[in-house]
């Protein structure tokens, strides 16, 4: 039984890491993608990386990105 208790621990460990790993790249994302639309704004320096922060803090309202879409639709 250890045998699969281990491996069961072991796919615990890696779908854990996958889904941090997973956060960070959309969150990576949505800061990249804010910076993008804040250029298309003429935002620059600060006011830019607020706004990137926005967008990243926007994720958090639902699951999905229809939320990070509708903030960029919206702005």
């Amino acid at each position: 039984m250890t045998t699969f208790n281990d491996r069961e621990k072991s796919f615990e460990k890696k779908f854990e890491k996958d889904q941090e790993l997973q956060f960070k790249v959309n969150a990576r994302r949505n800061k990249l993608l804010g910076l993008w639309a804040a250029a298309l704004m003429g935002k620059g320096g600060a006011d830019a990386e607020a706004y990137a922060k926005d967008v990243v803090l926007a994720d958090f309202e639902s699951p999905g990105d229809s939320d990070v879409v509708a903030k960029l639709v919206k702005d």
